[in-house]
């Protein structure tokens, strides 16, 4: 699986039914479903179809995602905060 960008390169592998591993090219960083929720009802497909419009950021079209490279390195960094 590997995302369309224009310098930057990144690749979806090891998918599995707790996550997946993003290539970046330099660094390969782990997205588990449990920090990144939005991911966990998504198919192959969808998580395959990633891009990388700059160096630090990923999207997700199918999904409508957008995650900063950071997040990644350090999902406690970035804690998810719902409103009702």
């Amino acid at each position: 699986m590997r995302g369309e960008a224009t310098s930057h390169p990144v690749r979806i592998l090891e998918l599995s039914g707790h996550g997946f591993w993003v290539d970046l090219g330099d660094e390969r960083l782990y997205a588990g479903f449990a920090d990144f929720p939005w991911f966990a009802g998504a198919t192959a497909e969808q998580i395959g179809e990633v891009r990388r419009p700059s160096v630090g950021h990923l999207y997700w079209p199918a999904l409508d995602v957008d995650l900063s490279v950071a997040s990644l390195r350090d999902p406690a960094a970035f804690p998810m905060v719902a409103r009702g």
